[in-house]
């Protein structure tokens, strides 16, 4: 049996990145950078004023109120293209360029038109450099803007586009196929007979794969059948990158999964991790280079798995950066057991206190089956193996679940 830290760097290590591919810049939200991008131009590309006003020489606002004379206008997409010389004011616009000879600009606020526009009274003194954004203050052109394996959110969405990215170079996006297990289980849209319940874990499984970044396809189930398990999985594998099962991976005499897998030829890289819930999870390889996780029957440790281990492989094949859910530090709002032989990934609510601090609330659950407790889950509390509990006011490591 091997660790979480263990697992997550096995599945690392044997997941490859996709071969990248070329989007338009409105289909890139949320995808993954595959190369750097760099600055075609510097930004600002001229000196910019920031507010509506006056550009004028410092030097001649010193002694105010004075007046200059209004030479020419500055706005956006238009600007003033001569040299203003002392004793001048160009009226200048936000986002116009200030034109040569300017040092500041003095806000609309604190001046007054005169002589029916001829001249400008400056009322109050303007600083050297005021209301100036200066060229390449922002970047300069050959410096990179964006890193590869950087999730591009809606403000790069802005960056992209000012440097002229019409096409994005992203990673692809991954195909995962997803295929419940278990004779127990009927379609959501059945009524379940004595002794069965509706299937939950494709659904669950194939919503957090989606804000995972993949495109999702949800197997027929199969219940506790080896041979239709098998062709299923086999099936699957033919049209996906990533082939996600959930139940039959126990020690039990219906637990197929692993069967399965090796009667396909299966390289199998863990089959048991320290870890509650979710221990039985199961990683392996298809010849044909498909990755496999067969994750553990109960709804909890669906979610549980999938997060630590599936969604790792998902974003690494699509070059992210740092694919693995990130660790943050928070305070327990209350106390949590943990388990003498395990590393515990607990549900919890996750927040910020008045104070500025992450705080943790450990939810009441009933155990791995209890997935509607865990629907209030925004995050997970780890708790060291051999740890029995840990009290309220304990500094713990969490994550945050995917939403």
């Amino acid at each position: 049996m091997i660790t979480v830290a263990e697992a997550i760097q096995i599945v690392k290590e044997q997941t490859q990145t996709l071969s990248p591919e070329r989007v338009e810049l409105d289909d890139a939200l949320d995808r993954f950078l595959a190369e750097d991008v760099i600055a075609d131009s510097d930004l600002p590309p001229f000196d910019r004023s920031q507010m509506d006003g006056y550009a004028v020489r410092a030097a001649d606002t010193q002694n105010a109120p004075v007046r200059l004379r209004i030479v020419g206008e500055s706005v956006a997409g238009a600007g003033w293209h001569n040299e203003m010389l002392a004793g001048q004011a160009v009226r200048i616009m936000t986002g116009a360029p200030v034109p040569k000879g300017a040092d500041t600009v003095q806000q609309v606020e604190l001046t007054r038109e005169l002589d029916e526009g001829a001249t400008v009274e400056i009322q109050r003194p303007a600083y050297l450099g005021k209301a100036i954004v200066g060229r390449a203050s922002e970047i300069k052109a050959g410096e990179t803007v964006l890193r590869a394996g950087e999730r591009i959110n809606a403000a790069m969405m802005a960056v992209l586009a000012s440097f002229g990215q019409a096409k994005v170079t992203v990673g692809r996006e991954p195909r995962v196929a997803v295929l419940a297990t278990g004779s127990e289980l009927v379609a959501v849209d059945q009524q379940p007979g004595q002794d069965q319940i509706r299937d939950s874990n494709n659904y669950s499984i194939g919503a957090y794969a989606a804000l995972a970044g993949a495109i999702v396809e949800l197997m027929p189930l199969t219940g506790d059948d080896p041979g239709l398990l098998k062709h299923q999985i086999a099936t699957a594998a033919e049209r996906s990158d990533v082939v996600v099962t959930s139940g039959g991976v126990s020690m039990g005499v219906y637990d197929f999964t692993k069967t399965a897998l090796k009667e396909l030829g299966g390289e199998i890289f863990f089959e048991r991790v320290s870890l509650r819930p979710g221990k039985p999870t199961v990683f392996a390889r298809l010849p044909n280079g498909v990755l496999v996780f067969g994750l553990p029957g109960n709804p909890v440790s669906v979610s549980v798995t999938f997060n630590l281990f599936a969604r790792t492989s998902l974003l690494a094949m699509q070059g992210a950066h740092e694919p693995a859910l990130e660790e943050e530090w928070a305070i327990l709002e209350r106390s949590v057991k943990g388990s003498v032989d395990r590393e515990s990934y607990l549900p919890g609510q996750i927040r910020t206190g008045e104070a500025g601090h992450l705080l943790a609330q450990p939810l009441k659950w009933g155990g791995s089956s209890d997935f509607i407790a865990f629907a209030r889950a925004t995050g997970l509390i780890r708790v060291p193996a051999g740890v029995a509990t840990l009290e309220i006011g304990s500094t713990v490591r969490v994550v945050r679940l995917p939403s």
